[in-house]
C-alpha cells in the first residue's frame, strides 16, 4: 500500500457540480466505507451528489455512462474485487477498468476510479476509510472526479 506522494485534498470548491456515486453491492463493509468516504469528500467540497447501487463491479461502466449522459458532471465508481481461485478476478477487473476508461473518454467527463482490486479482504479494510484504515480510497476517487471536472470546466470556458 503506497499512499506516499498523494496530493493534498483540502479546499476544493465543487459548488455547482452534480456527481453520481455508483457503487457495487459486493463486500458491503468495504463498499459502505468507500461510499462514506466519497460522500464526505463531496459534502466537504459542496458538490451535489447521489448514490446509485449496482449488482457488482462489472455493471459500473454502463450505469456510470448513463449517469453522465443524464447530465451528471462526474461520476465516482466504487467497487471491490477480491482475488479468488479462478480467472474471474482478472476478467472482472479488466472489464471494469477498461469499461470505465472508455466511459470517461467517450463522454468527455470524469470518472473517479475507486474500484479496489485486492488479494484479500484485509487489504480492502485498510483502504476503505473505516476506523483504523490506512487510506480512504472512496474520498480519493471523489476528489479526483471533482478536481478533474473543475479542470475540464476551466479548459472549456
Amino acid at each position: 500500500m503506497s499512499g506516499k506522494g498523494a496530493p493534498e485534498r483540502a479546499g476544493t470548491d465543487a459548488a455547482g457540480l452534480r456527481v453520481v456515486v455508483v457503487a457495487g453491492e459486493w463486500h458491503d463493509v468495504i463498499t459502505d466505507g468507500l461510499i462514506a468516504g466519497a460522500t464526505r469528500a463531496l459534502d466537504a467540497a459542496g458538490a451535489a451528489h447521489q448514490v446509485v447501487r449496482v449488482p457488482g463491479s462489472f455493471e459500473l461502466p454502463v450505469v456510470c455512462k448513463a449517469a453522465l449522459e443524464a447530465g451528471a458532471d462526474a461520476v465516482v465508481a466504487l467497487g471491490v474485487i477480491i482475488r479468488g481461485g479462478t480467472p474471474h478476478f482478472e476478467y472482472v477487473s479488466s472489464a471494469a477498468t477498461d469499461g470505465l476508461t472508455r466511459v470517461a473518454i467517450d463522454t468527455g467527463k470524469p470518472v473517479g476510479f475507486g474500484v479496489l482490486t485486492l488479494d484479500d479482504e484485509q487489504q480492502g479494510i485498510d483502504r476503505a476509510g473505516l476506523p483504523g484504515s490506512k487510506e480512504d480510497k472512496g474520498a480519493e476517487a471523489a476528489d479526483a472526479a471533482i478536481r478533474t471536472a473543475l479542470a475540464l470546466r476551466a479548459l472549456r470556458g
